[in-house]
């Protein structure tokens, strides 16, 4: 069991460096602890909620936000969550869902069901999160398999960063599909983040 007084956020690992630009803009960053899960988690969401309820378990005694939305989860998240009544997780569906906000990952998704989408962290770590988690690496002949119903790929990107574009627009060559690129910036996920809990919570 955890002694730590400060506020915990539980993360996911594919979210380091936005939600420390979110934590330190709004002066808390140094005041809150956070423990992010691997990112690799996206390839098994099956593993989020007990990794999750672990670290809930630890750490009755603290203030905890987790940093994750559903994320294929398939409602097992909110089933560990409603163990813990006070503690709350960013809503949404995906980190495409609170990246992009709600009504444009929406349109997104109405303009074209079949799109694989994109963030900086997956298009900088496409190859190995996708490309060798998904055994492509060995079995390239499976690309359609996975893949075949997609049309596009979709970068929502944080940055305007021309090195992670560039890596969506090969991830995209990649996997045989077309390539957009919406720049979403942070705005949306910084208000998912309860900072005025966070801030009170280390008073």
């Amino acid at each position: 069991m955890s002694f730590d007084s400060r506020p915990l956020i539980i993360a996911c690992g594919a979210l380091v460096s936005e939600l420390r630009t979110v934590l330190d803009a709004s002066g808390v960053g140094d005041s809150i602890e956070v423990v992010y899960l691997p990112a690799n988690l996206h390839n098994r969401p099956e593993k989020i909620a007990p990794e999750v309820e672990e670290l809930l378990k630890a750490n009755k005694s603290r203030k905890v936000f987790v940093a994750y939305a559903d994320c294929g989860t398939g409602g097992h998240l909110d089933a560990v969550l409603k163990k813990f009544p006070q503690v709350s997780r960013i809503a949404g569906a995906h980190c495409y869902e609170f990246f992009a906000g709600t009504s444009k990952f929406l349109a997104a998704h109405d303009a074209e069901p079949g799109t694989f989408y994109l963030t900086d962290f997956l298009a900088k770590h496409f190859f190995a999160l996708v490309w060798q988690g998904l055994g492509l690496d060995e079995h390239p002949e499976l690309r359609d398999e996975y893949f075949g119903n997609y049309r596009r790929v979709v970068l929502f990107s944080q940055t305007n960063n021309l090195e992670i574009i560039a890596a969506g627009k090969s991830a995209a060559d990649q996997l045989g599909l077309e390539f957009e690129h919406l720049h979403v910036g942070l705005d949306n996920f910084a208000a998912s983040v309860p900072i005025s809990f966070l801030k009170s919570a280390k008073n």
